[in-house]
């Protein structure tokens, strides 16, 4: 298999969702470029809109008309957040501190991942919550007047920190946030440069006094370094040739993926050399090497998380034992991943074994063979696609359609970049 070309990978994910938000607390107009038009961020869109903010429909470059920081209003029916964790927990912080009432739906898998974790400190500034028995959705959020926080997280979330900064905006409080490890700081960059008084010392992120509002800039979202980390891995189990990957987000809180790929043997190569609304951008050039387990440091899994499948997947064509631990929070994603990656992994002829916070998968070059059960999750049905784009391996997707949810084009980028001699 030889790759070969340039690719452009779709807008950063978690910058869009975010972009969107603040545009629509800002306090005029924004410019925002680039945005990932992918059902996920579509879901977001629709929320704002039903919370009475001048979002347009989606395109390559489009017009945010702000609303401030108090200017939504009750929405008139439930807020469908689709399959997005991102929108339900982000969105929820902004709607408790608004003297508003609003019930928060989405599909079959989104209602039964935990939502406690972001009600709770929530509740602790103020707000109140409804939820089911079992902590998912339908969630009802009761907002108002909020006090503040000074909170510890008991799980690593960029969401839950998110929710929590964005609800001390909006409420015009002071937070301070306690991470039991450093999450991805998107949030964090993207209030600083609207003029927010937000600063992070280890792991611990603290929220200025009240702002009566945020400034509008125009946004360029970069590409998204864990929809690149696809192609990174698709290039590294290549027999020759180079992928180039443009504008990437290549933030440091995001970057595991990649120095992984490096420690396991590929020729990743990429620099922070343009500094573009808080987040640094660069090119990504990979070339394929000796594959070699690894064991993953149960640290850095916080900066990858959502590339652990892939990873999974990868380690069946490298040498050794690959061993990830530390990755529980993987068990309440979009799927159980470690349950199904281990799955499936086992179904088409891999090596690979459950554990309680990760899996161990043994490598191997005997070709891989049989259908994958995504589970209608996005990230399983990339990562399987990667492998059985592999020489020898005959891997059939059940729902290669959910890809949508992320990476609309995925398909045809991945027919494009590849050749078989």
């Amino acid at each position: 298999m030889i790759v070969h070309g340039t690719l452009r990978v779709p807008g950063d994910k978690s910058i869009s969702h975010r972009a969107l938000m603040l545009a629509a607390l800002g306090d005029g107009t924004s410019r925002v470029t680039g945005i990932l038009q992918s059902e996920d961020v579509k879901s977001t869109a629709s929320v704002l809109q039903r919370l009475g903010a001048g979002i347009p429909s989606l395109s390559a470059d489009m017009s945010v008309k702000g609303a401030g920081l108090r200017g939504m209003r009750a929405p008139s029916e439930p807020l469908d957040c689709g399959n997005s964790g991102t929108t339900t927990r982000l969105m929820s912080g902004i709607v408790a501190a608004l003297p508003i009432t609003a019930q928060f739906i989405g599909d079959a898998s989104l209602s039964r991942r935990p939502m406690r974790r972001v009600a709770k400190p929530l509740e602790a500034m103020g707000a109140r919550f409804d939820l089911p028995p079992h902590g998912g959705l339908p969630m009802t959020v009761h907002g108002g007047a909020l006090k503040d926080l000074d909170w510890t997280s008991e799980v690593a979330s960029a969401q839950v920190k998110s929710a929590i900064l964005l609800a001390g905006v909006v409420g015009g409080v002071r937070v301070s946030i306690e991470e039991p490890a450093p999450t991805r700081d998107h949030t964090e960059r993207m209030l600083g440069a609207r003029g927010v008084n937000v600063v992070r010392r280890g792991t611990k992120i603290e929220l200025g006094p009240a702002h009566r509002c945020i400034a509008s800039i125009d946004t360029v979202v970069p590409g998204d370094p864990s929809s690149a980390s696809f192609f990174a891995g698709l290039a590294a189990l290549a027999t020759e040739g180079e992928l180039t990957l443009e504008d990437v987000c290549v933030n440091e809180t995001r970057t595991g993926f990649l120095d992984t790929l490096r420690h396991m043997g590929a020729i990743v190569e990429y620099r922070r050399d343009r500094l573009s609304g808080g987040e640094w951008i660069s090119p990504v050039i990979v070339r394929p090497g000796e594959l070699r387990g690894i064991r993953l440091a149960p640290d850095v899994v916080p900066s990858m998380i959502d590339e652990l499948p892939l990873l999974a997947c990868l380690a069946t064509r490298a040498q050794g034992e690959t061993l990830i631990t530390g990755a529980a929070e993987l068990r309440v994603k979009e799927s159980d991943r470690i349950a199904a990656v281990v799955a499936n992994l086992r179904a088409i002829g891999a090596q690979a074994w459950e554990l309680e916070d990760g899996m161990r998968v043994v490598g191997s070059d005997a070709p891989l063979r049989g259908a994958v059960h995504t589970h209608g999750d996005h990230r399983l049905a990339m990562s399987f696609g990667v492998l059985g784009a592999v020489p020898g391996n005959q891997i059939e997707i059940d729902d290669p359609q959910c890809v949508a949810v992320s990476y609309p084009g995925f398909w045809s980028d991945l027919r494009a970049v590849v050749r078989h001699d």
